[in-house]
């Protein structure tokens, strides 16, 4: 009987080992990240994203842009905050929709005139966002927004076709960084 007794207690301390699991929750709060995709059209954007609540977070994203639009050359900042709200209780790795806001501010130059753009818009992103082992993240991204502009000429007098950017257009991403 003692030994029955001794082996159902040792039985009992390794199923219960076993079934521990690690916590399916992230413990990071922060995630720092790059656009790989924005890297194409010469831009560079770097994102944070700070836990919020279990089911939110905030991210502000800061670009830098230096394309040309045909003959146009342009070159500037641009600030998209936005808020996101995942699915299921563990903020920063899941599936999520996110509002934002973006605000552009560019300097323009072609042969017959130069000045700046400036932006105005907003949109909604869906997603998901991977926090791997060592911290290693990946946020695949889709969305569209809607843009406003105005144009100041500081010299010449025929403004830019900035159609191709301004109103309805889509917002896409593949992001990598790590988490902390």
């Amino acid at each position: 009987m003692k030994k029955l007794a001794a082996i159902l207690l040792i039985l009992g301390f390794a199923v219960n080992s076993f079934a521990q699991e690690e916590p399916a929750v992230a413990p990071e709060k922060n995630v720092l990240k790059i656009n790989t995709l924005a890297l194409i059209i010469r831009t560079g954007a770097v994102f944070y994203e700070r836990e919020l609540s279990d089911l939110m977070s905030a991210q502000l994203g800061i670009a830098y842009m230096n394309f040309r639009i045909d003959e146009t050359k342009l070159d500037g900042v641009g600030i998209t905050p936005e808020i996101r709200f995942y699915i299921r209780k563990n903020a920063l790795d899941g599936f999520y929709l996110g509002p934002y806001l973006r605000y552009n501010n560019f300097g323009f130059e072609d042969e017959s005139s130069s000045g700046r753009y400036k932006a105005f818009g907003g949109g909604v992103s869906f997603g998901r966002q991977w926090i791997f082992k060592k911290g290693f993240v990946i946020d695949l991204f889709f969305g569209g927004h809607y843009t406003d502009s105005s144009i100041e000429l500081t010299s010449g007098t025929e403004e830019p076709d900035f159609t191709r950017i301004e109103g309805f257009s889509i917002r896409t991403g593949f992001a990598i960084g790590f988490a902390f």
